[in-house]
């Protein structure tokens, strides 16, 4: 793979300030592929000194111009979305097949809707006898997670470039290789030096420098609930502007008048995918216990032909807190019928497809984000006892609602504790807003809503 040995900042590569460096391990066979820059405070604060400069010229560039630059970074994505999934399949694992499709095509989707975003947005508007400007915020920090690498830059990048911002980017240390490629990618479209600048590094250095820092504006965070607990509070020691997408634990609710089949199969491809790792996985199936004996039985077959389809997870220590959540899970009593603690290969970080039964609301694998390839199936009474099961974590990300007609689906998901809601296996949409409830997060991406978010307002009166 090729890895880049310094910091994108200013429109070229500059070498980093100090000498550490990150190895980049392929998850699937445990080799090294690449290494990069560990970076540290002082190139946070070079990047964001050149974001800042950058800002005036960014922010009074027509929208159009704008548009212009995220058309030509979404071409030049999708010139080079053979290399974006050897990438994304090299550094985290995922079968290649997944990330043509996902992991290269819904970030070049995304980019494209917000170069016509760019163009069509009413960044001015009339309200009485008032104009009210929507301007952009100023320096962006974004923080981006590994398990959808690219999907997550461009979800904060290209709303903000949109918006007339400027942005510093410090990716996940598991996956920098595709965020070198973006910022080639970024470079080749023409956006001017330093509208959009790459540290990487680690968390606890490079990421919360960029979150303290007094030039950023706003700081746009994926990942843990518990970092973004510090992230919040450290911005709102400055006054600053946070948006934070969260972890989940989505349910997946089959009403008894759904197709059971299905609506079990859909639910367990859904937590499969991606090797388990994505926030809004339905990873609690809920199911009326009159059919609940039938959806286990479906559920375990299902599994079982994943087998050898999904990849590794995206590290030795994912693969430990994984296999960790699976042995509480049997010791609280909750009972496998499919995957385990068994390791599936010799080689490389992979989990065993799971599936528990007889799980109930309060045991940890209930409550607690698991992040990798395990279901829990969860018995209810009626409607009112699903609902307060959905409802009865700490999380509200993205959920499901399985049933005969539309309109009961519907009418039991609008009383969902959650940002987004799947009725009957309703397809991903790139232009909706995505965020979540309780402590999934603060804020929207995607869309005229993810846009929005990098937006400030003000009123001239007349």
């Amino acid at each position: 793979m090729k890895a880049h040995d310094g910091m994108y900042i200013d429109g070229a590569w500059h070498p980093a300030a100090g000498r550490d460096v990150i190895e980049v391990v392929n998850p699937a066979d445990e080799q090294v592929i690449g290494r990069v820059p560990a970076g540290t405070a002082e190139d946070v604060d070079t990047a964001v000194r050149a974001a800042r400069a950058a800002l005036p010229g960014w922010a009074a560039t027509p929208p159009a111009e704008r548009a212009a630059r995220l058309a030509a970074l979404r071409d030049v994505l999708e010139a080079r979305k053979d290399e974006i999934a050897e990438t994304v399949t090299a550094e985290l694992g995922s079968p290649l097949k997944f990330s043509q499709g996902v992991h290269a095509g819904v970030p070049i989707a995304v980019a494209g809707s917000y170069a016509e975003l760019a163009a069509t947005y009413a960044f001015e508007e009339k309200v009485g006898n008032s104009t009210v400007h929507h301007e952009p915020i100023g320096v962006v920090g974004a923080i981006t997670p590994w398990n959808y690498p690219l999907h997550q830059i461009v979800a904060k990048a290209a709303p903000a470039l949109a918006a007339g911002c400027t942005v510093v980017l410090k990716p996940a240390e598991d996956t920098p290789l595709v965020a070198q490629l973006f910022a080639e990618a970024v470079h080749e479209a023409g956006v001017p030096a330093g509208v959009f600048n790459l540290v990487t590094g680690r968390g606890p250095v490079a990421g919360q420098a960029l979150a303290e820092h007094p030039g950023v504006d706003l700081v746009s965070f994926t990942g843990s609930t518990a970092v973004g607990r510090q992230i919040a509070a450290v911005a709102g020691a400055a006054i600053k502007k946070v948006a934070l997408e969260l972890g989940g634990k989505s349910a997946n609710v089959i009403l008894p008048s759904a197709d059971l089949a299905k609506a079990v199969n859909v639910g367990v491809a859904n937590v499969m995918s991606n090797s388990g790792q994505t926030c809004s996985a339905w990873t609690r199936m809920l199911v009326h216990r009159d059919q609940y004996d039938e959806a286990v039985e479906l559920a375990a077959a299902a599994a079982a032909k994943y087998g050898e389809r999904i990849g590794p997870v995206v590290s030795a220590k994912q693969q430990e807190r994984v296999l960790g959540y699976v042995e509480k899970g049997v010791a609280e009593g909750a009972r496998l019928v499919a995957g385990g603690t068994e390791a599936p290969r010799e080689q490389g970080y992979f989990v065993s497809p799971t599936v528990f039964a007889d799980v109930t609301p309060e045991m940890t694998i209930a409550q607690e984000e698991i992040f990798g390839p395990v279901l829990s199936i969860l018995k209810y009474e009626d409607e009112e006892d699903a609902l307060r099961i959905a409802n009865g974590t700490v999380y509200g990300l993205a959920g499901a609602v399985w049933a005969g007609e539309e309109a009961e689906a519907v009418a039991f998901a609008r009383r969902m504790d959650t940002g987004q809601v799947d009725i009957n296996g309703g397809r991903f949409n790139p232009l909706a807003p995505f965020g979540g409830y309780k402590q999934s997060g603060v804020g929207r991406e995607l869309g005229t809503h993810g846009l929005a978010e990098y937006l400030q307002t003000k009123s001239l009166q007349f």
